[in-house]
């Protein structure tokens, strides 16, 4: 698989302190995408769930992981090590955002299982809004896991778009849902 990106603490993509994890490699190329960096599949980048599993391990020794927000590229594109990614990940908190091109009906179901929220559809740069969460007002929320829909219904209610920066190796990442100008 390719990650480009683990990230600790997100507080923009969703309720809580998340690990934000970023995929490498997605064909579409939205214009206007905010992380065009990530559209193509980068040798450096590439991993396995597991190493990924264990570095994210390593920071809950530390800290406390309420979520975590898997967005890219797109990592639908890599369905059988995100799966099994997501599987890994629900060891240490159940409550999983996934971003992606796709439309839920042509994901399958058992990776649907696995996730929290899902915000589907394809970036449109003309459709920015500004709605929270989503990079395009034609994108969907879905709250996958019931036992949760509280929990995001209140968020929704109570929170709006916020950009966080982290500064890393590579410079500074600009994390959240950007303004079409951004």
């Amino acid at each position: 698989m390719y990650v480009a990106r683990v990230l600790y603490p997100v507080e923009v993509l969703g309720p809580g302190k998340r690990v934000g994890i970023w995929f490498c490699g997605c064909p579409r190329r939205c214009k206007g995408c905010s992380n065009p960096e990530l559209w193509e599949f980068q040798e450096r980048y590439k991993t396995t769930p597991e190493t990924v599993f264990e570095l994210v391990k390593s920071v809950a020794k530390e800290h406390d992981i309420e979520g975590f927000t898997i967005t890219g590229g797109d990592p639908m594109f890599q369905a059988t090590d995100l799966q099994r990614l997501l599987y890994l990940l629900k060891e240490i908190s159940d409550d999983i955002i996934v971003y992606t091109g796709y439309k839920i009906n042509d994901i399958i179901p058992e990776m649907l299982s696995n996730i929290s929220v899902l915000i589907d559809g394809e970036y449109i740069e003309e459709l920015n809004d500004n709605s929270l969460l989503r990079g395009s007002s034609n994108q969907k929320v879905h709250i996958l896991d019931e036992a949760k829909a509280d929990k995001y219904r209140t968020y929704f209610n109570t929170e709006s778009n916020k950009v966080q920066n982290f500064f890393t190796s590579d410079g500074v990442v600009s994390v959240g849902i950007h303004r079409p100008d951004f």
